[in-house]
C-alpha cells in the first residue's frame, strides 16, 4: 500500500502549488519586448520567495524551438511576435514539480489549443494499470484532430528524487510497447504540437547542463565550478549564468569534454515550424490522479 500522505508526496504537492502560482504569474508577464534574462531571473526569484527552489533553469523556447532555450549570462534578447514556451520546475528538498505553458503572439493559436486539449485528455485517462502508450495514442488523436502533429521524439517522464527525468516515459503518440502506471508514480505529461514534421533535432546553443559524475579535475576554474555544481545543484540541471565562478563557460566546456557534465542543446523542430507545449505534473492515485500543478491541490 502506497502512503500518499508521506513526506515525499507532500513535498511534491508543495512544489506543485508554488509552481502553479509562478507559472500563471509568469505567463502574465510575458509580452513582446520582454527580456529573456529579466523574465528568467524574476521567475527563479519568485520561486524562492514562495518557499521553493528552481528545479532547473527557466526554459524560454520560441517558435521552432521546442525545449532547452534559456537565457545566457548578460543575455540581451527580447521576445518578439513569436510562440513562446515557458517550461518551469520547482523542487522541495529534491522532490519535483514540472510544468509548461505556451503564450502565443504569432497568431497560430490552434497549435497551442491542440497541446492544451491533448494534456487535458491525457490526464483524464490516468489511473493505476493504464499503459502509457494508451495515453500517447490519445494525445496523438487530439492533436491530429486539430490538423497538427505531435512531436514524437519528445516524451513526458517520471520525476524522481533530485532527478528530473526518470521512468516511466509518457509518449506523445501511439506506441506498441510502453510502461504501466502504478499508484504513487509521479509523472510529468507534456504534449508538444506542431504544424511541422513532428520531430526535433539538436541545435548548437547550450546554456543548460547537468552533473554526470563526480571526478578530480586539475584545472582550477573547472574545479571551482564543479564544487559549486555538486554542492548547490547535485544532479538537477543548472544554468551557466547560475555559476558565479571565473570563466564559467570555458570551465563547463572542459568538464563536458571529460564527460563530467552533460549539456542540453536547444531542440528545434526539424521542418522549422512552430511548436506549442503544455505540461502538468501528476501523482497517480487509487482512483485516478492528482494534478499537483493546477493550483488547486
Amino acid at each position: 500500500m502506497v502512503d500518499l500522505a508521506a513526506e515525499k508526496f507532500e513535498n511534491h504537492r508543495k512544489a506543485g502549488r508554488i509552481l502553479a502560482q509562478v507559472r500563471d504569474e509568469a505567463a502574465e508577464r510575458v509580452e513582446v519586448g520582454s527580456g529573456y534574462l529579466a523574465l528568467s531571473e524574476w521567475v527563479e526569484q519568485r520561486i524562492v520567495e514562495l518557499g521553493g527552489e528552481p528545479a532547473f533553469p527557466v526554459n524560454i523556447s520560441v517558435d521552432e524551438e521546442a525545449a532547452h532555450g534559456a537565457a545566457a549570462p548578460g543575455d540581451e534578447r527580447t521576445i518578439g511576435e513569436e510562440m513562446v514556451k515557458l517550461d518551469i520546475g520547482v523542487h522541495i528538498d529534491g522532490w519535483l514539480a514540472d510544468t509548461a505553458v505556451t503564450v502565443d503572439f504569432s497568431g497560430r493559436e490552434s497549435i497551442v489549443e491542440a497541446a492544451s486539449e491533448a494534456l487535458d485528455a491525457a490526464v483524464e485517462l490516468v489511473e493505476p494499470g493504464i499503459e502509457t502508450g494508451v495515453i500517447g495514442a490519445e494525445i496523438e488523436a487530439v492533436i491530429d484532430g486539430y490538423g497538427h502533429n505531435p512531436v514524437v521524439n519528445l516524451t513526458g517522464h517520471g520525476l524522481g528524487h533530485w532527478e528530473q527525468h526518470t521512468a516511466p516515459s509518457i509518449p506523445n503518440r501511439s506506441v506498441s510497447q510502453s510502461d504501466t502506471l502504478e499508484v504513487g508514480d509521479v509523472v510529468a505529461i507534456e504534449p508538444f504540437a506542431t504544424d511541422g514534421a513532428g520531430k526535433v533535432s539538436e541545435g548548437q546553443a547550450e546554456q543548460i547542463y547537468t552533473l554526470e559524475r563526480e571526478a578530480t579535475v586539475r584545472n582550477r576554474a573547472s574545479r571551482e565550478a564543479l564544487e559549486v555544481i555538486v554542492e548547490e545543484y547535485k544532479t538537477l540541471p543548472f544554468a551557466v549564468r547560475w555559476l558565479d565562478t571565473p570563466r564559467a563557460q570555458m570551465a563547463l566546456r572542459r568538464l563536458e569534454q571529460q564527460n563530467i557534465v552533460h549539456g542540453y542543446p536547444v531542440l528545434k523542430e526539424q521542418a522549422g515550424k512552430a511548436v506549442g507545449q503544455r505540461e502538468h505534473t501528476i501523482i497517480v492515485t487509487e482512483d485516478g490522479c492528482e494534478v499537483t500543478t493546477d493550483g488547486d491541490v
